[in-house]
């Protein structure tokens, strides 16, 4: 068996079955891992993981597995692993080095354990690995071909670290293209927040003030489905643009200040850090519920909540308590941390599906591409992101129409 840190590796049997659910449910996925697997596409190479260690991203591992590659995987937040799908994967030979709430020593070593192996690609979810390769370990990236980046969070660092002329090998950014933020990023968010809030707190959300911290594609998603559900939404932003978006879908625009004195729920999707923090902290109702969808847990303030805080306890399992020396009690859930994922299971595997194809589709484009690719962040090929669409529409029975030759001609002419 391969080098594993897991939990129980006796958990594997409950794991696996968990990965078969969810492949059954990820058909664009399954077509290219058939097609990756008769043609071993990734022999030879050595593929180093960091994203939310639950069912979708094993059966990427196991995709990755198939078409030749060897494989080694840690999460990208501690709260998200799954013990059982971290040791399934462990008994399939693959690396893993992952468990749930690992301290912060113990999630770095196991990124560190992860890029050991040497990776030739390096899928990412936040950019933890390449940061890493960047900093306190850039002798481990001597035979890195190229990476993939999953969210907006890493793109963002991507692009910052080729500003700077640092970036030390070619990456695609993946959540830019439109099969994962038109969906991923809008339907996945959109439901696995509320899911994973609905199913830690056990409370209503209809008749509930709800504000939402961020209008992108997350944000979108998340007000959208809090209508949906009954409530009142008032989206917060800094984006002009994006505000009056908000404005023209239906929605409440207000300041952060004034918005944190009618929230019921609290939902920051920004990528920004101090988003709700103690100016918010002291103006809000008694019962407030606190929490973050964006990647890291630096929007809501922590800090300044226990600063704040005359007593803290832990009332149900992912809820926190804060009561405030006025007497309200504030509630943050899973510790600040994603809420889809560190309160739930993230996002559908169908959604995934687009994902995760995408990045399967991605990587290969760079082990094809090898040596031709500047040290620079790449889009998603439209050829890629177009397979995919065309992929899960055939999976969904779905017919389109297609242009006739003259349609296209018209549509290329200046006449």
């Amino acid at each position: 068996m391969a080098g594993y840190i897991v939990r129980d590796i006796n958990l594997a049997p409950q794991g696996q079955q968990k990965i078969d659910w969810v492949r059954l449910h990820m058909p664009v996925l399954n077509i290219i891992r058939n097609e990756f697997r008769t043609r071993k596409v990734f022999k030879g190479l050595r593929v180093a993981m960091s994203i939310h260690l639950e069912a979708k991203t094993a059966y990427l591992a196991e995709v990755f597995k198939a078409a030749g590659a060897k494989v080694a995987i840690t999460g990208s937040n501690p709260l998200s692993t799954q013990d059982d799908v971290a040791a399934a994967l462990a008994a399939e030979e693959i690396e893993v080095y992952a468990f749930y709430n690992a301290s912060s020593q113990e999630y770095q070593e196991h990124l560190v354990s992860v890029l050991k192996t040497m990776p030739h690609l390096v899928i990412d979810d936040g950019g933890d690995l390449v940061y890493l390769l960047h900093t306190t370990e850039p002798n481990l990236a001597a035979h890195v071909l190229g990476g993939c980046e999953e969210t907006t969070t890493g793109v963002n660092r991507l692009h910052a670290l080729e500003k700077e002329g640092r970036l030390l090998f070619p990456m695609i950014a993946v959540n830019d293209a439109f099969c994962k933020y038109l969906f991923d990023n809008r339907y996945g968010t959109g439901e696995s927040v509320w899911t994973g809030i609905m199913r830690t707190t056990n409370l209503i959300v209809a008749g509930k003030t709800v504000v939402v911290m961020g209008y992108g594609w997350c944000g979108k998603g998340v007000a959208r489905r809090a209508s949906g559900l009954g409530a009142k939404v008032i989206v917060c932003e800094v984006d002009p643009v994006k505000a009056l978006e908000a404005h023209m879908d239906g929605f409440q625009v207000m300041p952060a200040e004034k918005a944190a004195t009618k929230g019921d729920i609290f939902i920051t999707v920004t990528g920004c850090k101090d988003v709700l923090r103690e100016q918010h902290f002291r103006v809000m109702k008694d019962g407030a519920i606190l929490t973050n969808a964006g990647h890291f847990d630096v929007e809501v303030s922590k800090m300044d909540l226990e600063k704040l805080a005359a007593s803290e306890r832990t009332v149900r399992e992912n809820i926190k308590e804060y009561t405030l020396p006025e007497g309200q009690r504030l509630y943050l859930l899973g510790e600040g941390r994603l809420v889809n994922l560190a309160c739930s299971d993230g996002h559908p595997a169908e959604i995934m599906d687009l994902s995760f194809a995408l990045q399967a589709l991605s990587a290969h484009y760079l082990a094809e591409h090898a040596g031709s690719l500047t040290r620079r962040v790449y889009p998603v090929p439209k050829e890629i992101d177009y397979r995919v669409a065309k992929l899960k529409l055939k999976s969904l029975g779905i017919e389109i129409d297609t242009l006739t030759s003259e349609q296209q001609a018209y549509l290329n002419s200046w006449t």
